[in-house]
């Protein structure tokens, strides 16, 4: 039983980690909680199921497309949406608000176009589970977990080896200096929601190929994002990708005694406890 919980925690921390490293860069660069993110994880789902389930594409055609319409989606709600806020020097609540009506707009017209019944993305078939020492692992699960640490790794190499990953650190910490050693902040705004919603899209397709699609996906899936955010340390996006996998463990762990239904309500809790107790997270870093 321990394998095994620990095993689909570990299926849960990546899937979380997906939405949370890329809504985690756009925070820390942008400085304000983008909820919206959690329409582009649900559109690029939908949009790959379009594709290849409806349109009939080649799969990984349609897996390509989709994480660009991600991207793209991702850069359209900070030009119309975000960027004229900023102008207008609206403060970090009206930003966060704008971002979760559009998350409420981006929704509806999901379940405008495609329905409120479930989908799926019939690529993969159901196979049977790989037996190891005792717990049960599919295939699918494997390529979730292998991706996402393939994909963490390139982020993290972005961030530390690239001049675009280097001036996004430096708009992080200071946008001001940043702007005066000629660096545009409007530009790195544009490039982290680009990166982070390409992130975002292929999370939402791997969660689409082993979960059912629904038009309010990205609602749950943002929140267990901006959660496990928290926890890592909401401007540090190793330390999301760490409280996506804490998170993760502690659901897994704790359904162990509690009935599966008490899952949300343990992440809220820890949630409360270290917005309460620890508010800069895990590796986030106190502001004076």
């Amino acid at each position: 039983m321990f394998l095994q919980l620990l095993i689909n925690s570990l299926i849960a921390g990546a899937i979380y980690a997906l939405v949370a490293s890329g809504f985690s860069l756009i925070y820390s660069t942008c400085k304000f909680v983008h909820f919206a993110h959690g329409a582009v994880v649900a559109f690029s789902a939908y949009i790959a199921y379009l594709l290849f389930s409806i349109w009939g594409l080649n799969f990984w055609l349609a897996v390509i497309l989709a994480i660009i319409f991600g991207a793209f989606l991702g850069w359209l709600i900070n030009v119309l949406v975000y960027r004229p806020l900023r102008r207008k020097k609206s403060s970090s609540v009206i930003l966060l608000i704008a971002g979760f009506a559009t998350l409420i707009i981006l929704e509806s017209l999901i379940l405008m176009f495609f329905g409120a019944d479930v989908k799926t993305i019939d690529f993969i078939q159901t196979a049977e589970g790989l037996e190891f020492f005792g717990a049960i692992i599919t295939p699918l699960q494997i390529v979730i977990v292998i991706v996402s640490v393939i994909l963490f790794i390139l982020l993290f190499l972005l961030m530390k080896k690239t001049r675009i990953g280097k001036a996004m650190r430096a708009v992080a910490d200071n946008t001001e200096v940043a702007e005066i050693v000629g660096i545009s902040a409007e530009r790195i705004h544009s490039w982290s929601f680009i990166i982070g919603s390409a992130i975002a899209g292929i999370g939402g397709i791997l969660i689409g190929l082993e979960q059912n699609l629904e038009p309010t996906m990205g609602t749950n899936l943002v929140i267990k994002g901006f959660t496990a955010a928290i926890i890592g340390g909401i401007g540090s996006v190793p330390g999301a990708v760490l409280g996506s996998f804490l998170l993760g463990a502690a659901e897994n762990f704790g359904i162990w005694y509690l009935p599966s239904g008490y899952k949300d309500a343990i992440a809220f809790v820890i949630l409360f406890i270290f917005l309460l107790f620890r508010s800069q997270g895990i590796l986030g870093i106190k502001k004076s």
